[in-house]
């Protein structure tokens, strides 16, 4: 038994570092890969092999899936880059602990695992295209904060050219990249790094974030459609504006706080505190003078508040804002700061203290299963769906024949009503689901459906219901119009999820 619990405490070599992250990462993205659900976009993208993503600002992104299909396109090859990119997370996670503790132990990986185990990037995993494009925007921003050479012009070339990596294959990892700077500031204050060292590390990490940002501006964003780079109308309140969307984030972000939830993060916040008191301990003891530690202590209780702010990040000055919590990378920064706080206070109480960190750890690890669930309820209530849409379509040969039938842009919270037990525990799941509609037109041709279309500014479809015209058609969830060769397919609102008796 004694030997047992030793493993965790013990060292551990690079290898057995690795194996640990690539099994806790394949654990936790296992039940979107069984779950195999076409999430939004990838839809389209499936049906043509498209890709545009250079006009996103995303070239690179577009570049690896050339690369990995040997094709000019982007066919489906789900799930193999993701699990590439599994596979390079993982020596990402582990070349990040090496760097935090040249002795890692199980305790210490547990710090940085929050980088995927953030519930929020369940939703950037959901995509079968675009999920593995974000995981390696993450790993070329972690090599980025501990790459390390003798050569002071390599320590800032590698990590800038890193930094415009991840960019260019999704420009929200550069929060992720701030938010480790952060993490650096508190690690230097921590150990106990002289004023020297300290002055230069920050100083190195602000010229790494600037030539990254630089070598991007020239290569990947000159392809970048401009309407998506609209920053907020300066002339117009924009502190106002940018408040707001912190209020918006701050919703999105409580929902995850529920319940048993609510109680584990409460834990890890009182951990992590105590972790602060001993830091703010660390710098008052420093032998500097005093302006150089209020300097040091300053910058150190600014990280917090940095990280909170750069959940969301640079996406809040867009005037396009974007609240999905694919954009809220930043928050797996904020656990990992959390955890590394929480790390420095319960090591020095017991070495095996640390190992608590896996609660939290676990609790997110359900919550990956539980939308796991959520989306094979989707995929099963689609597939149902599409199944009646395309049945009611080619059983009658006036709609099969019509030139066109156009499909409403109709959104409810209301359609999956399978989930709406998991949605009342974890709300969250709801929000990381962020599917509001019944069927998409790109899913018909999938079932030899090919004259559907969504219907356009106009919205032809959705004024024709409302004119109190005979349908057609009239199903649970929507009815089909036939005006001439032309046919309109109104979608119903759904009764409220709260309002049917279980």
């Amino acid at each position: 038994m004694g030997r047992f619990s030793d493993y965790f405490t013990r060292e551990l070599g690079r290898r057995q570092v690795w194996l640990f992250f690539l099994i806790a990462i394949l654990v936790y993205v296992l039940p979107l890969i069984l779950a195999d659900y076409p999430y939004i976009d990838d839809n389209w993208r499936s049906l043509s092999a498209g890709t545009a993503w250079a006009d996103q600002g995303r070239l690179f992104t577009q570049l690896l899936y050339n690369a990995l299909t040997f094709s000019d396109g982007a066919p489906n090859i789900f799930p193999l880059p993701l699990l590439i990119a599994s596979l390079a997370m993982a020596s990402a996670l582990t070349r990040l602990t090496f760097h935090y503790w040249p002795q890692p132990t199980i305790a210490g990986c547990l710090v940085v695992l929050p980088l995927w185990y953030n519930p929020f990037f369940l939703q950037n995993l959901s995509y079968q295209y675009d999920g593995a494009g974000m995981v390696f925007s993450v790993v070329a921003v972690v090599y980025a904060i501990s790459f390390e050479h003798p050569s002071r012009n390599l320590r800032w070339l590698v990590p800038a050219f890193l930094i415009a990596l991840g960019l260019g294959l999704y420009q929200v990892s550069f929060n992720v990249f701030l938010g480790l700077c952060c993490v650096e500031v508190l690690r230097a204050a921590q150990d106990n790094v002289n004023w020297e060292q300290w002055r230069d590390r920050v100083g190195g990490r602000i010229a790494q974030a600037l030539l990254g940002a630089l070598i991007y501006a020239v290569s990947a964003y000159p392809f970048t459609n401009q309407s998506r780079t609209l920053l907020l109308n300066w002339a117009a309140s924009p502190w106002l504006q940018v408040s707001t969307n912190i209020s918006r984030v701050l919703e999105k972000v409580l929902l995850l706080f529920h319940g048993g939830f609510a109680w584990v993060f409460a834990g890890l916040l009182l951990c992590a505190i105590a972790g602060g008191v001993q830091v703010g301990a660390h710098i008052w003891q420093r032998r500097d003078s005093g302006a150089k530690k209020c300097l040091i202590g300053l910058a150190s209780l600014l990280t917090l508040p940095m990280v909170m702010l750069l959940v969301s990040g640079m996406a809040l000055f867009f005037r396009d804002f974007n609240e999905g919590a694919r954009t809220l990378m930043g928050f797996a920064v904020l656990l990992v700061l959390l955890f590394y706080l929480s790390h420095v206070a319960l090591v020095r109480l017991h070495p095996r203290l640390p190992l608590l960190l896996v609660v939290p750890l676990l609790a997110m690890l359900s919550l990956s299963y539980a939308y796991g669930r959520v989306l094979t309820v989707q995929k099963t209530f689609a597939a149902s769906a599409l199944a009646s849409l395309q049945h009611d379509i080619a059983s009658h040969h006036q709609l099969r024949d019509a030139k066109r039938i156009y499909l409403s842009v109709t959104y409810s919270d209301h359609w999956l009503r399978g989930a709406a037990g998991s949605f009342k525990q974890m709300p969250v799941l709801h929000y990381l689901l962020n599917i509001d509609f019944f069927v998409l037109a790109e899913n018909l041709p999938g079932v030899g459906i090919t004259n559907v279309v969504a219907e356009k500014e106009r919205r032809n479809a959705t004024r024709v219901g409302y004119r109190g015209y005979p349908a057609w058609v009239d199903s649970q969830f929507y009815r089909i119009y036939l005006m001439g060769d032309y046919g309109f397919i109104v979608m119903k609102e759904p009764s409220p999820i709260d309002s049917i008796r279980w």
